[in-house]
């Protein structure tokens, strides 16, 4: 089962560059500004080598399938998905996987804005703890998990830098990323 989940996962996850490529078009249109670009590609390679490196603790054999563990695994996969896709569903052509600012436009301040300053990265940090325990593949959760909650804390200072610059919006709440 945890084959198809990363194949599906990894499907969704080609898909949302997608829709966020097509978003950053519209935005930089609109003229939206990036911030923190350098720090792309190192995003890129942490989803890719996370679901690589769930294959192949997964492929060796080495798994730790504990019914609580896997059933935490599901609870954190699933509210982060749910999450994601609903920060998502909020900000609309807004959302990309950038840190974009749009000057002049307001805060979204609706859906799970209303509760959490960057409900994303809250969803993506959960998928990336929660899938590999799903399969077992606990070393991939807590190494993945760490380095993800490392590059975010770089990226939300990416963010609130911006917001220092005097930019309307920025936050995460313009044109959030995963």
């Amino acid at each position: 089962m945890l084959g198809v989940l990363i194949i599906l996962v990894g499907l969704q996850r080609l898909w949302e560059l997608q829709i966020a490529a097509s978003n950053v078009a519209y935005l930089k249109k609109r003229g939206a500004v990036e911030y923190g670009r350098e720090h792309y590609p190192v995003m890129v390679l942490l989803h890719s080598l996370w679901l690589g490196c769930m294959v192949a603790e997964w492929w060796k054999g080495d798994l730790f399938l504990h019914q609580a563990l896997v059933g935490i695994g599901w609870i954190f996969f699933l509210t982060g998905q749910a999450l994601r896709w609903w920060t998502i569903r909020t900000l609309g052509r807004r959302w990309t996987t950038r840190v974009l600012i749009l000057p002049g436009e307001p805060l979204v301040a609706e859906g799970p804005f209303r509760f959490l300053s960057h409900p994303n990265y809250l969803g993506v940090t959960l998928e990336i703890f929660g899938l590999p325990l799903i399969g077992g593949c606990w070393k991939t959760s807590v190494v993945f998990g760490c380095l993800n909650i490392l590059l975010l804390k770089h990226r939300k200072k990416i963010e609130n830098a911006a917001l220092q610059a005097g930019i309307s919006g920025g936050d995460g709440r313009v044109c959030e990323a995963s």
